[in-house]
């Protein structure tokens, strides 16, 4: 993206930066609203009018018969009342709601910039609008899946709406150093290496919705064992190969463990290797990985003890949006895109 207008280019990124922490807020409540259960509350998918919530007792009433008529209500949640219904509605209501805000925050912006620089600059952006756009489909295509067979959304269904969102967040922060940081670096890493990184993160990512989506972390709640054993003993090791290993929560579990393991190893392979070639300018960021790292496994072995108690698995949330956005700074400063502007 190159900007010559310096004012431009600072409204810009100031509206960037207010997207980024906006879109980090959204994904913390669409993890509460998954860890209390709301996202089934709404069963209809309302673009316009959705946007106000019920006014009087008849919406009320209107949506809780709504939701009666659903798996999660008829098998599991047949004695809420409607007070317990408000509270889990809240929640979805809140999330689709700054799902509609972000899009209007985006869009509105976006065009009037397009207005005073043109499209090209700027396409790397309506790549981002498109995946905002995509991401409302698939909140929406992920709901379906609970409406009919189903007390929970396909988990499957679960991790991609995830993925989208830490994608946007990424493109935001990336586009956003793009204007912002000058980048004088003559020494590198191998482009791949802290690539392979974030790739190992984003799988990581994938691998926690399947946990959350399943409940997985509320079994198995002891560390560094899974009970007695490594391995979970209500399974075998050869299940683990299987494409059904991914629908089965103890292995799911596993995975999530393992995974995590494997990007601390990782990680120290690009620590020594950084400090070991003295790539100086690369020190700072590599250090800020490391501490949302520890911070990362620090909260996802106390949320696993918990038993995913709420208050840490959102915080567990949280340290995944700085850890994904600290890897993006690490990859950029490494990049070879230079600054244009």
């Amino acid at each position: 993206m190159y900007i010559e207008n310096n004012n431009i280019k600072n409204y810009i990124s100031f509206w960037l930066f207010l997207m980024f922490w906006i879109i980090s807020i959204m994904i913390i409540v669409g993890g509460l609203t998954r860890l209390t259960d709301s996202g089934l509350s709404i069963t209809e998918w309302q673009l316009f009018s959705g946007f106000l919530p019920p006014l009087n007792n008849e919406d009320w009433n209107k949506y809780f018969d709504l939701y009666k008529k659903i798996p999660e209500f008829t098998e599991q949640n047949y004695l809420m009342s409607m007070q317990e219904f408000k509270v889990i509605f809240w929640w979805e209501w809140a999330h689709r709601f700054l799902g509609r805000l972000i899009g209007i925050l985006f869009l509105l912006p976006l065009l009037f910039f397009t207005y005073k620089e043109g499209f090209k600059k700027l396409v790397s952006l309506y790549v981002i609008f498109i995946l905002i756009c995509f991401q409302g489909f698939m909140g929406w295509y992920m709901v379906s899946s609970g409406l009919v067979d189903r007390v929970d959304v396909s988990h499957f269904r679960l991790s991609i709406h995830l993925v989208i969102a830490f994608l946007i967040l990424s493109l935001i922060l990336w586009n956003y150093l793009n204007l912002r940081v000058k980048k004088n670096i003559n020494d590198k890493l191998k482009f791949s290496l802290p690539l392979i990184f974030l790739f190992i993160i984003y799988c990581q990512i994938i691998i926690g919705a399947f946990v959350s989506g399943m409940d997985a972390g509320q079994i198995y709640n002891s560390w560094p064992l899974m009970g007695s054993s490594y391995f979970p003993d209500d399974n075998s090791i050869i299940n683990i190969f299987k494409i059904s290993a991914f629908s089965d929560p103890s292995l799911v579990q596993f995975m999530h463990r393992n995974l995590a393991y494997l990007i601390l190893i990782y990680y120290v392979f690009l620590l020594i290797k950084i400090y070991k070639e003295k790539l100086n300018d690369l020190f700072s960021a590599i250090n800020v990985v490391g501490l949302f790292l520890l911070v990362q496994i620090l909260l996802g072995i106390l949320t696993l003890m918990y038993g995913a108690q709420i208050y840490l698995a959102s915080m567990h949330q949280l340290s995944s949006i700085f850890l994904v956005s600290s890897s993006v700074y690490l990859l950029y400063l490494n990049s070879n895109q230079q600054l244009s502007n």
